[in-house]
């Protein structure tokens, strides 16, 4: 689907919470997605001059704010054995390198205490399944480059030409931002093309390939021409050797839309769909395809999701119910369509059916190999995977993959053009391994597996369920020590995300494992509504003006943790990121009596002044706006920032955030966190200098962030 980011946690953050990493797209539907709302009344917010990220008065305060943090916290005796631990945990050897199937090669980006910004190396297949220690050669050194280049540069992306995959277009981050440089390089040669090549300028902007010297891009061509959420909307075909002013426009959306951008999809018998993607809102899109005779808008609902294409068929996942012709298709399902047939007549559809689940499974992530379709799926938030084949007349089948159970599973590549799929399992307790499948047969090899990060010996994993307030059942995860005695008293993390159908799946604990289990800490994952654990009906239960239940499914979670003896509310911490954040930001303002700690990780908290606050336009499908006044009194209702008091007692909170977010923004954490302080509330503010939306550019800074946290919850939870 669309490659537009999303509000969703990077897997930094969600290493340092020890959650599931997130769905890398969300699609059910809103409202179309407005222009910007007008920006409330002002006259009551006296911290606007914060929402000016880079001005020396803004960095004057967050370097002040920073200093007052770091000499509490770093003092604290226990900081600079959690900062050892995880950064040790950060920077080991001990990982798996996941590769991406390249021009028949295995390629893999890495970084350690060597190379802090990274190494692109390369392998051969026949090393890299041996399973054992492969040997690498270096074909990107971004270390140097950045040095060479006086440059800040983060890696983000490698886009490879389908049909010559020795090019690519390498997306490189001025300090982690979603903007990128892009430039083309040679893996044959081991370097960039210079002048030859491919050259983007920095911008918010996405590439496909439409043939070896042709690329489609979306960018911002003229200043000012992107959408209200700061997004391109304009797409034109480039040529090699043409100059950005020479390039042809292809399609345009509108400036009220989310935004545009392009795909190309192949798979191993020859075919090719290059499509445009048009963003109406979050969770709404068009589909596009390019054909000689120009660009057909395919029939398909606006709640999907383009996966992948195979034997000439489209694979599409459908996010709400579909009448196509005399098919009926349910929410939640996964079909295919003829290429062919789409390009010929695109205003009528005839899908096949692939794949229904029933209501406590979701399907997660879909890809394409040389032999058919590689499914994950929850299972009651447990992973499972599959391979559907599509045989002669059609029709589809599937043969399940077999996998741990009690993980969660993970696709880490496929290529249309080999028989090779290679999974990522994990559980809570279980150690993050490798598993190679052979589409050919259905069958797996586990290649690797890494040691144990903390001794786990002594825990536990055990799934319950709280009623929420209008008597769902709200699953969650509770990790804990073995011969815990219910009594209350057990320090307790409590975590969730709850919101762009993002699924919370089991996933190894390392550094919260080693500074928080081992230290005889509890740690819980809520599934609560807002994400996808169950499909698109569970997302869309939260949606708008509807959230509030959202917040009560935490708050039941929390209420049950307390009713089971596990904990007590002098005894259990909060901990959530980005749409997390402001979840953390309600429970504080909602329900302050239930917790001694609130961790608020790269949040939103100004729901007022969301809209007009770095990509905020672009979750009004999710949030709602101001424009409207039904849900602009529902924001203003639920809002953090706004609803603050001076008469009340708040846990002392720890808000962080970093200065090259360019996506949530570091506005809300600093406004805030100022008004904290304008009303005599204690708290921890701190701000990370790099690194996009997550907790640091690289290895060294994430660990630090992560000494940070544990150091506070250990503070809050288990005593000075």
């Amino acid at each position: 689907m669309s490659r537009l980011p999303l509000i969703a946690l990077s897997a930094t953050v969600l290493a340092l919470a020890g959650a599931s990493a997130m769905a890398q797209q969300a699609t059910p539907a809103a409202t179309a997605a407005a222009t910007p709302a007008t920006a409330p009344s002002t006259t009551d917010d006296p911290y606007l001059w914060l929402e000016k990220v880079d001005s020396p008065e803004a960095m004057s305060w967050v370097h002040k704010e920073n200093e007052k943090t770091l000499q509490v916290l770093e003092a604290d005796p226990r900081f600079a054995r959690f900062h050892e631990q995880a950064l040790a945990i950060a920077q080991t050897s001990d990982r798996i390198p996941f590769a991406r199937q390249i021009d028949g090669k295995l390629f893999n980006f890495w970084q350690d205490a060597t190379h802090v910004r990274g190494i692109w190396r390369m392998t051969t297949a026949q090393d890299y399944d041996a399973g054992g220690a492969p040997h690498w050669k270096t074909v990107l050194d971004l270390d140097k480059v950045a040095k060479a280049e006086h440059a800040n540069w983060v890696w983000h992306a490698a886009n490879c030409n389908p049909q010559h995959e020795n090019l690519c277009l390498l997306e490189l981050s001025d300090g982690g931002e979603d903007a990128v440089t892009v430039r083309e390089f040679d893996l044959k040669k081991a370097q960039f093309l210079g002048s030859k090549g491919f050259h983007l300028p920095k911008g918010k902007q996405s590439s496909a390939w439409e043939t070896p010297n042709t690329l489609l891009v979306s960018r911002e061509w003229k200043a000012g021409e992107l959408t209200s959420s700061g997004y391109p909307y304009v797409v034109k075909r480039l040529r090699r050797g043409q100059a950005l002013s020479a390039a042809v426009e292809v399609f345009r959306g509108e400036p009220t839309d989310l935004g545009a951008d392009a795909q190309t999809f192949t798979d191993a018998t020859g075919h090719q769909a290059s499509m445009i993607v048009r963003a109406v809102t979050f969770f709404e899109f068009e589909a596009h395809l390019i054909t000689p005779t120009g660009v057909k808008k395919l029939g398909l609902p606006l709640k999907m999701r383009l996966e992948a294409l195979f034997d000439g068929q489209l694979i599409v996942r459908l996010n709400q119910d579909w009448q196509a012709g005399d098919v009926k298709v349910a929410q939640g399902s996964l079909v295919s369509i003829d290429l062919a047939q789409a390009a010929a007549k695109p205003d009528a559809l005839h899908p096949t059916l692939i794949f229904t689940p029933n209501s406590r499974q979701s399907i997660e992530e879909v890809t394409n190999t040389k032999n058919g379709l590689v499914v994950t799926t929850l299972d009651n938030v447990r992973g499972r995977a599959a391979l559907f084949t599509r045989s002669r007349d059609g029709q589809w089948q599937s043969t399940r993959i077999a996998v741990p159970d009690n993980t969660a599973v993970h696709i880490v590549d496929a290529a249309s053009h080999s028989s090779a799929a290679y999974l990522s399992i994990a559980g809570y307790l279980q150690p993050q391994s490798q598993w190679r499948v052979d589409t050919a047969k259905a069958q797996t090899t586990k290649l690797r597996a890494l040691p144990a990060q903390f001794d786990g010996s002594k825990d536990v994993v055990e799934q319950f369920e709280a009623a929420s307030t209008d008597g769902t059942k709200i699953p969650y995860f509770i990790v804990h020590p073995k011969d815990m005695a219910l009594d209350g008293s057990h320090p307790t993390i409590l975590y969730a995300y709850g919101g762009f159908e993002a699924s919370m799946a089991p996933s190894y604990l390392a550094t919260t494992g080693k500074l928080w289990l081992e230290q005889g800490g509890v740690y819980v994952v809520a599934n609560i509504r807002g994400g996808g654990e169950f499909g698109p009906a569970w997302h869309e239960a939260g949606l708008k003006t509807k959230r509030q239940i959202i917040y009560d499914d935490f708050t039941a979670v929390a209420r049950d943790l307390i009713a089971r003896k596990i904990t007590s509310p002098q005894r259990l911490g909060i901990m959530g990121g980005s749409n997390g954040g402001l979840l953390m930001g309600v429970e504080m303002t909602q329900h302050p009596e239930l917790w001694a700690a609130v961790d608020i990780q790269v949040p939103l908290l100004d729901m007022l002044r969301y809209e007009q606050i770095a990509a905020g336009a672009s979750w009004v499908g999710e949030y709602g706006s101001v424009a409207n006044p039904e849900e602009r009194t529902f924001l203003a209702k639920i809002s953090p920032y706004n609803n603050l008091h001076r008469d009340v007692t708040y846990p002392r909170a720890l808000v962080w955030t970093t200065t090259k977010d360019d996506r949530v923004g570091p506005q809300h954490a600093r406004k805030f966190a100022a008004r904290l302080s304008e009303f005599g509330i204690p708290y921890y503010y701190y701000e990370v200098i790099e690194g996009g939306h997550g907790a640091g550019a690289n290895l060294t800074q994430r660990a630090h962030t992560s000494a940070i946290e544990f150091t506070y919850f250990t503070r809050q939870l288990m005593g000075q």
